[in-house]
């Protein structure tokens, strides 16, 4: 490499220094360039032959096809920052050059780079030791929320980073520790979070970013007065989507507190258990609930759906304003099945505004949203039928004069790229038409002109053409060169022709060149002032596409519950039970190929009927039974009907499960260390209000262990806890607690035997099981029937070893007072630690002064 970089290199030096965690796409001519380091990282993650210009290592990417190698570079969690061309190329001078666009992968808007179904979330999270504050937006459609978390800090950042999934995270230095504590870190899923400047986290800034976007009165108008920490993270993400956008984010009109008391909340074991978004096994769509009911006809009601799903109510009011609109298309099957039709022929509203507020909208985008409008009108009219849908109908705008503006504008055969004119459809703009038609002519012209020369010359093979570097020229044939008069002057070689320019040629080349260039240019100039119209008109599309992808969402239930004769459930703060008759698991149902879903009552109340201890062999349907309470609560509080022929169903502020322990390994921790976390967890966050769901407690571990485990979890929610509880358990002692314990009832899973088989009726009937036909169960899997007599033999010593255990006094032994007053005070210290948060020496210095307190007691 020379010693001084050339004019161009010290450009590019200058803009690259401004960006040193990205790869600067720098555009020359018509590729994006990359130099040294940048070219020697993007020509491994790209497979790209490496070269040299002046010495430097260098790759490049056409400019036409760059949004396939940016995809690729965002999927590997590069940022690309976009480099342009700001002025024409002029001899002697420099070509301004800028960044236009820092592309990340929470920042992207190129479809082939976003999911349709599902929103594209950057979160930023600002802690300060006291308070979370944690805001998330999707550029492409302009949904932008905050929550602000008090206490309990890990599981908060968990659950909603577990319900948000976003594609990139960022925030300040605590909130950095904080975010890599996260036992769920281990597990890869999660994006690393990038640590965002200082100053983009200081109240006086945060505050002017919020006040530019969303208005002066924003806290009061957004109720965050007193969530300083909200706000806080709010004004740094709106910083940070500022910087890479290099503009102020047209597409965000407003923000959203998000309280935790306005939605059932529902952690990411509850989540991962009930396979809402995904399955277990495989992290797969295919098999989970939401599977099952999309029914949505658009991408924007795909995401609404999604949301939905992340944000089960808990008002009753609004979840039965949404059963109201999802039973009355239920029943109105030929207002249903229109609605349907209508939404099909809707594109992406949604995303196509927010590339008109980002200024990056295509010709081919304003086709698809002239497209997209049509069929709004009709939409509009067929709901005006269904008269809960009038609100959102009302909030449809008809948008015919955008139809019509965009039809009169844009022709059908637009080109995919800019630079090619020919979009602007021809009867739009007089003087664009005039300059065509010179092009026109000009065909005209040189046809005239070909047939005179050839005429004059006498040469037969004489003809006109031209192409993009040599523009317009005269092709002759070799063997025909010695007619050629003297006032053509030759302009090219090649194989078998020589071509030569004419001074009549090159006038009319002149002329349809100048106009072609001038037509060009003010056909940007007509789209620029386009785009400008359209961006007036953002807030209006995107208040449209929110009130059509609602639409979409109750079509999407009402469809669902037709479909698989699902029933409206009663749900408001009336009912205090979980009360179900003939209830279905909805996935479950969905897979049976042959014969019928077994359906299954449930009654959980406070205080008599709070826990179900339900017995039975493995493989008879105890989870599953579970897990079908668990989904119908669920859907119930989306506003969906129900797998059931009744159900009457508590308003519920959240869902726990104990199931299994998948992620054991990949938390480092054993299953048992894993069911008893989680066990705690449930202890210390339930409430009345709250559904659980245990399955199996204390299998981890030894039989004596495990029981007295389990038998203390079912005490201490009789005694303290409240929440409505199913038990699943193969602890048959524990069904001696329903006389004891209030509000503890027995059930079982029905088992026929015939000889030495077992059917498996999968039906749950008051009453506990006597026997766990553990044997059978292993005859079915493929045993060996020596090993199954051997099974059985050991099975009868163990269980006349087992009737010596009196379990009847349990039930009477006292429970042990507490620590004394030291014990106890030693106890709170070590409750209140955050290990998490502690450095080594902290942790010593806390260990001395226990270490002291304890001697100090005699």
């Amino acid at each position: 490499m020379n010693d001084k970089p050339t004019p161009m290199f010290q450009q590019y030096l200058l803009i690259k220094e401004k960006y040193p965690d990205t790869l600067l796409f720098f555009r020359l001519g018509d590729f994006y360039e990359m130099f040294y380091e940048d070219a020697l990282t993007a020509s491994k993650a790209l497979d790209l032959t490496l070269t040299q210009r002046a010495g430097a290592p260098m790759c490049g990417v056409p400019y036409h096809a760059s949004e396939t190698y940016i995809q690729k570079l965002i999927s590997m969690n590069f940022k690309v920052a976009i480099c342009e061309q700001l002025s024409e190329p002029k001899r002697g001078q420099m070509v301004e050059r800028d960044v236009i666009r820092v592309v990340t992968p929470g920042t992207v808007t190129e479809d082939i780079m976003l999911d349709n179904n599902r929103n594209n979330f950057i979160l930023c999270a600002y802690f300060d030791g006291s308070k979370l504050g944690l805001s998330y937006s999707d550029i492409t459609t302009g949904l932008f929320e905050t929550e602000q978390i008090d206490s309990d800090f890990v599981q908060a950042f968990t659950d909603t980073l577990s319900r948000v999934a976003p594609s990139e995270v960022i925030g300040n230095d605590a909130a950095c520790e904080l975010y890599e504590s996260l036992p769920v870190m281990k597990l890869g899923s999660l994006p690393k979070m990038q640590k965002y400047y200082d100053w983009a986290f200081r109240g006086e800034r945060c505050d002017q970013n919020l006040s530019k976007q969303f208005g002066e009165n924003y806290k009061r108008v957004y109720e965050i007065e007193d969530k300083k920490s909200a706000q806080i993270s709010s004004g740094a993400l709106i910083e940070y989507l500022s910087e890479t956008q290099k503009r102020q984010i047209q597409s965000i009109k407003h923000l959203k507190l998000v309280r935790n008391n306005d939605y059932m909340q529902i952690d990411s074991t509850a989540r991962r258990n009930l396979e809402l978004v995904e399955t277990i096994r495989e992290r797969k769509r295919y098999g989970s609930l939401i599977w099952l009911m999309d029914k949505t006809k658009t991408s924007m009601g795909a995401r609404k759906f999604r949301y939905i799903f992340d944000h089960p109510l808990q008002s009753g009011e609004k979840i039965n304003e949404r059963l109201d609109r999802v039973e009355e298309l239920y029943k109105k099957s030929v207002i249903r099945d229109q609605i349907g039709i209508a939404l099909s022929a809707i594109g992406d509203i949604e995303r196509l505004a927010g590339k008109i507020a980002y200024g990056n909208v295509t010709p081919k985008d304003l086709l698809s949203l002239k497209n997209s409008l049509a069929p709004i009108p009709g939409l509009k009219e067929v709901i005006s039928k269904a008269t809960t849908l009038s609100p959102l109908n009302a909030k449809i705008s008809g948008l015919k004069d955008l139809h019509d503006l965009l039809e009169k504008a844009i022709d059908e055969d637009a080109p995919m790229l800019l630079r090619d004119g020919g979009y602007i459809r021809a009867g739009f703009n007089s003087e664009l038409d005039s300059l065509r038609n010179v092009k026109i002519e000009g065909k005209k012209w040189l046809d005239s002109l070909e047939e005179e020369e050839r005429t004059k010359t006498g040469i037969k093979s004489l003809k006109i053409i031209s192409n993009r570097v040599y523009g317009y020229f005269i092709e002759v044939n070799k063997k025909e060169t010695d007619r050629v008069p003297l006032y053509y002057k030759r302009k090219q070689t090649v194989a078998n022709n020589e071509r030569y320019i004419t001074q009549d040629l090159k006038l009319i080349e002149d002329k349809i060149v100048n106009a072609d260039e001038n037509a060009i240019k003010l056909e940007s100039i007509i789209y620029d002032q386009l785009k400008s119209h359209l961006q007036t008109m953002v807030d209006e599309l995107l208040t449209t596409a929110d009130a059509i992808s609602d639409v979409d969402a109750i079509f999407s239930l009402a469809q669902t519950a037709v479909s698989n004769n699902y029933t409206r459930p009663q749900i408001d703060e009336s009912v205090q039970e979980i009360s179900i008759v003939g209830g279905r698991h909805p996935v479950v149902e969905a897979f049976l190929t042959g014969g019928t879903f077994i359906s299954n009552d449930t009654f959980l109340s406070s205080p008599d009927d709070q826990i179900m201890i339900i017995t039975g062999p493995n493989m008879a349907g105890k989870s599953t039974y579970m897990r079908q309470v668990a989904l119908i609560t669920f859907m119930a509080h989306i506003g969906s009907f129900v797998p059931a022929k009744e159900a009457k169903i508590a308003i519920t502020d959240r869902i726990f499960t104990r199931v299994g322990a998948s992620d054991d390994l990949a938390f480092g921790q054993s299953t048992f260390m894993v069911e008893m976390s989680e066990v705690a967890s449930i202890l210390a966050n339930a409430t009345p209000k709250s559904l659980v769901i245990l399955d199996e407690i204390g299998r981890g571990t030894s039989t004596f262990d495990g029981l007295s485990i389990a038998w203390a979890v079912v005490e201490h929610m009789a005694k303290h806890l409240p929440a409505k509880t199913l038990f699943a358990t193969h602890y048959h002692e524990l069904t001696d607690l329903e006389g004891s314990l209030s509000g503890v009832k027995n059930y079982k899973i029905l088992v026929k035997e015939l000889d030495d088989d077992v059917v498996f009726l999968r039906k749950i009937v008051r009453g506990g099981a006597n026997k766990s036909f553990g044997i059978e169960v292993a005859r079915m899997a493929g045993l060996p029937i020596d090993v199954l007599t051997r099974a059985k033999q050991i099975s009868k010593n163990l269980e006349s070893l087992n009737q010596k255990l009196d379990i009847n006094s349990l039930k009477s032994l006292p429970v042990e007072k507490q620590e004394n007053k030291t014990m106890s005070e030693i106890y709170r210290i070590i409750k209140d630690i955050d290990p998490n948060r502690l450095s080594p020496m902290a942790a010593f210095e806390i260990l001395v002064d226990l270490t002291n307190k304890a001697k100090e007691e005699k």
